[in-house]
């Protein structure tokens, strides 16, 4: 069987064969075996692929590593666990955020707390879009069902929808702008999930427990690895039932 998500993968970075074969300096031939024939490359070339093609090596291989060797590598892509959000140093959302220079994605009912709480936030995100970053930003919808239901869970009821128009309230000014998408999401969601490029924090939910005092995962991206690519397909997922807040911009 061909490999496609190899195809594809070089597709959407505008390669083709020849030009990966030249990065790479191997025969343009050995390129080929790889996508039509899905041999998999020596560790070195699949390192090298990865990184240029901004996928994991367990996603466009995989059955190149062993199951244990995944789940060893997986451990390590875990930076640090927080016991609730509070206590994920204030400083690393917008550190996070200032290294980005290819996409962050924001899933959330709310996250309300983010432009709130920090001022450089929002300016932050528009600076970072105009340098071509692209941002991704997944609300609930506060007219859905699942909106509804989590207010409730949480005690709140209706309450909840208002805070995601209190958080809407602060992007309105990059809604104009390109590289920038912002959504609504009818999905139960079972953690927010933030991505800085190749690093991720997973606020978990609890039935009944706001957000704010449930774990957070800190999450970096390695080679081999399916956690968090797990949570990236997890969100992809909720991009792909998406509708725009503002269909006219």
């Amino acid at each position: 069987m061909p490999n496609d998500r190899l195809r594809e993968g070089l597709l959407r970075k505008g390669l083709t064969t020849a030009t990966l074969a030249e990065k790479l300096d191997v025969d343009p031939k050995t390129v080929e075996r790889w996508i039509t024939q899905s041999r998999n490359p020596y560790p070195r070339y699949r390192h090298a692929i990865a990184a240029l093609l901004g996928e994991s090596e367990s996603y466009l291989w995989p059955d190149a590593l062993p199951t244990e060797r995944v789940a060893q590598v997986s451990q390590s892509e875990v930076v640090h666990i927080y016991p609730r959000r509070g206590a994920v140093p204030p400083d690393l959302w917008q550190r996070l955020l200032d290294q980005t220079t290819r996409h962050v994605g924001v899933l959330v009912y709310a996250g309300l707390f983010l432009p709130e709480y920090n001022p450089r936030w929002v300016s932050t995100l528009q600076e970072k879009a105009k340098t071509g970053v692209q941002v991704e930003l997944l609300f609930g919808d506060p007219e859905g069902e699942h909106v509804a239901a989590r207010g409730e869970d949480e005690g709140i009821g209706s309450a909840m929808a208002s805070k995601i128009l209190n958080a809407l309230a602060f992007y309105k000014e990059l809604r104009d702008l390109e590289n920038v998408g912002i959504y609504y999401h009818n999905t139960i969601l079972y953690n927010s999930i933030y991505r800085f490029d190749d690093e991720m924090l997973v606020n978990t939910h609890l039935y009944g427990t706001p957000a704010a005092y449930a774990p957070v995962l800190h999450l970096r991206r390695l080679g081999g690895g399916e956690l968090f690519d797990s949570y990236l397909s997890s969100f992809n997922r909720a991009l792909g039932v998406k509708r725009a807040v503002w269909p006219d911009h």
